[in-house]
């Protein structure tokens, strides 16, 4: 008898993309949406709204005050399960495209760009890795090294992480041509990427770190700096309430579930008692049949 298969799951974080832009903009995204093949939640990022502390956040479910990721400026490993952790562990193979922070989270810190730029380390948390260091790095190049892993590599967890869109709103201001014209750029690439993801057998996550106010600012309380869109592709989850807002410390045990993983004690208890992981909550109510 033939074993049933692991789940698999994309997730892309489009750093800087705030809420109403990824509503306006995601032409495709919202397509989905419209057609039930999609459900969008909005998402109120932890403080502070900065880069590196959210990247511990979508990958740990634990604030910044308990992992001690409070600001950019602070390199060096994570010392919570991410996770990259809890995949690798239930030996699931792990992928990531993304910003050179990431590594430094959960690979190797401080990262050397001639060393680090293409990792592969069964052992690592992140076993199949390339990592880009420079913000302006083309986001159509990101998504090509993604999918050199995903098809040489065939890993259950991608995390795939662009840059371009916030490299634009520090830019230009968060309400700008050039910060709405990089995130239709990527909703470009997403229309071309996600039919092909759907169609063998992933699940698909788009969300963001944080949001960007007019000034090309984040970091601080505003809502254009904190709220985030929630993409969810591929699953029917029970609708919330109209009006509505989760907090982002739900996203990474959401991970775990959509991976068929159970969310580390710190993600369903310690920081989470308001919103505990059951067969009773939305994040539990993932239709595993359709």
């Amino acid at each position: 008898m033939s074993q049933p298969q692991s789940p698999k799951l994309i997730v892309i974080v489009l750093d800087g993309l705030r809420y109403d832009t990824a509503r306006r903009c995601l032409g495709y995204m919202e397509h989905l949406v419209e057609q039930g093949e999609a459900v969008c939640y909005q998402v109120k990022s932890e403080l502070p709204s900065l880069s590196r502390p959210l990247y511990e956040v979508l990958l740990t479910g634990t604030p910044a005050y308990a992992n001690g990721i409070t600001t950019n400026h602070i390199v060096r490993l994570s010392q919570e399960q991410s996770v990259f952790h809890l995949a690798a562990a239930a030996g699931l193979r792990t992928a990531a495209a993304a910003y050179h922070w990431v590594s430094e989270l959960y690979n190797s810190a401080p990262f050397h760009p001639l060393r680090d730029r293409h990792q592969h380390d069964e052992s690592k948390p992140i076993q199949h890795g390339a990592f880009y260091f420079e913000d302006h790095y083309p986001d159509s190049h990101l998504f090509a090294d993604a999918e050199y892993l995903r098809t040489a590599h065939d890993p259950h967890f991608l995390y795939i992480h662009s840059m371009n869109i916030d490299d634009a709103g520090h830019k230009f201001g968060g309400e700008s041509k050039g910060y709405d014209g990089s995130v239709r750029m990527a909703d470009g690439i997403l229309a071309m990427l996600v039919p092909t993801w759907l169609s063998e057998g992933y699940r698909v996550i788009v969300t963001s770190d944080h949001g960007m106010d007019a000034n090309g600012q984040h970091g601080g309380t505003a809502n254009e700096e904190r709220l985030v869109p929630l993409y969810i592709v591929g699953d029917r989850i029970i609708p919330l309430k109209e009006g509505q807002t989760l907090g982002q410390l739900n996203v990474a045990p959401l991970m775990c579930r959509c991976l068929g993983l159970e969310p580390s004690p710190v993600m369903t208890v310690q920081h989470n008692p308001s919103f505990p992981l059951s067969r009773n909550t939305w994040l539990g109510e993932i239709d595993d049949e359709g």
